[in-house]
């Protein structure tokens, strides 16, 4: 949907074929690795009506493998694929619950100032404020 949003719009992915492409695959790492293991990550350590010791331990230390990926991808640039893209608007909502993924933002500096970064873009404090009010 939001590739294609995006080609439709013609906002958040870029026109260059390089850099198209590599907002692609930062927007499927997060379908297919961060979204897949920190779901899993939330289950076992969140939902579990059982506590499986190995489970809990094997996705925290993947989603920690993972926030370490993209804090060296960030560790020169503002956003992941350089520019904001809808690769950034897929990422962030899985790295919001970090604590309750057992991560420590002060391991991943570089994933921490894109993190309050992108707190702070109006777009992303709008869209928090509406979830409050269809979550309550």
């Amino acid at each position: 949907i939001l590739q294609y949003l995006a080609e439709k719009t013609g906002e958040f992915l870029p026109t260059d074929p390089r850099l198209k492409t590599e907002v692609s695959q930062w927007l499927f790492w997060q379908m297919g690795g961060l979204g897949p293991m920190a779901g899993q990550n939330h289950h076992f350590n969140l939902y579990a009506p059982e506590k499986i010791p190995y489970a809990q331990e094997r996705y925290i230390k993947e989603t920690s493998r993972l926030y370490g990926v993209l804090n060296n991808a960030l560790k020169d640039k503002d956003f992941v694929a350089g520019e904001y893209s809808i690769a950034d608007m897929a990422i962030y909502p899985w790295i919001v619950p970090y604590e309750n993924q057992c991560q420590n933002l002060n391991d991943f500096p570089h994933l921490k100032r894109w993190f309050e970064q992108m707190a702070q873009r109006p777009a992303v404090i709008a869209a928090y404020e509406k979830a409050k009010i269809v979550t309550s």
